[in-house]
């Protein structure tokens, strides 16, 4: 499966915050590289806290940091003056076109404009020639919150309402195609077992069906294995006669004994997201105590071992 999201030209991972997603696009685009593809992350958070976990100083254009993958940040003001530059011709133009209040008052107050931006962005990335030294194969959009995102990718469809055949009407279209084409784009929420993730995760997936953009996945993040069950637990506590080491034996019960209740809530949690939404969900074990760069390393292995598992039952399955 994470091969099948790394074919696409546009790879969208959204989640409700503090569910790891950024960490996620980050193994994502590091597993695309490892593949051999030239990935760029684009990181819709303005303080940019990929940037800061990979060591590099924020940038509206691409950076490199590692081979064949690059981070940039994605900021509507930005991406609609890079527009401009486009089509706007004269550079003494342009600039007075900058400096302009109209021009100001126009960027505040146009709603939705830089969010159709950042789309457009996002769209102009993946219309690069494939002879362009600078094309990547995959773009991974590290969006914003549910909500948030939810809006900027419902703003095409809106705008073509809004403008018509225009220009802007007939970019906001040819955007909304990219996004809604399952071949070139494909999106992936994240969440964990926290009840509110899970709701919010099952409503948004809804919401995004009903704009002709279901998720092709759920990365179902911080999943708790059963490594043990309560018999285990029950053995474990009568195996110890009372003593010095009682105290020692009924703490080490309890922690188990939590830890299997977390191994239950998530696996109820992923069959309550199977259920609601008929997508695949795939599993990412927690990684307690780990942040930073070993934590994109340790679910980027993650990943790479879902989808060799998921090869060799393909094999097995083509020869039985």
């Amino acid at each position: 499966m994470p091969n099948e999201l790394l074919d696409r030209r546009v790879l969208i991972v959204l989640g409700k915050g503090g569910v790891g997603k950024t960490a996620l696009s980050a193994a994502l685009g590091k597993l695309a590289a490892g593949a051999g593809k030239r990935a760029l992350i684009m990181e819709c958070d303005s303080r940019a806290p990929l940037a800061t976990t990979l060591g590099v100083e924020a940038s509206l254009d691409p950076v490199e940091v590692a081979p064949n993958l690059s981070l940039m940040m994605l900021d509507g003001r930005h991406s609609l003056e890079e527009y401009l530059r486009l089509v706007v011709p004269g550079r003494m133009l342009l600039k007075a076109v900058f400096a302009s209040r109209l021009y100001q008052f126009f960027v505040q107050a146009a709603p939705g404009l830089r969010e159709l931006m950042m789309l457009g962005k996002i769209y102009y990335e993946t219309e690069r020639a494939p002879s362009d030294p600078k094309r990547h194969d995959l773009i991974i959009v590290d969006a914003p919150a549910s909500g948030q995102a939810l809006s900027l990718l419902n703003m095409p469809t809106a705008a073509r309402s809004t403008f018509g055949d225009s220009i802007v009407g007939k970019e906001a279209n040819n955007i909304s195609r990219l996004l809604r084409d399952r071949r070139q784009c494909a999106v992936a929420q994240v969440t964990t077992a926290d009840s509110l993730a899970v709701a919010e995760t099952i409503e948004t997936c809804a919401k995004l069906g009903r704009i002709q953009m279901a998720p092709s996945v759920v990365l179902f993040n911080r999943a708790i294995p059963f490594l043990f069950d309560a018999d285990d637990i029950a053995t474990l506590v009568g195996r110890h006669r009372p003593g010095k080491l009682q105290k020692r034996f009924e703490h080490l019960a309890d922690l188990a004994d939590s830890e299997l209740r977390s191994a239950e809530e998530s696996r109820k949690a992923v069959a309550q997201i199977r259920s609601a939404t008929k997508i695949p969900v795939i599993e990412l074990a927690e990684h307690s105590g780990v942040d930073g760069l070993d934590l994109i390393a340790r679910l980027t292995a993650d990943l790479a071992s879902i989808e060799a598992a998921a090869t060799a039952d393909r094999v097995r399955r083509s020869r039985a």
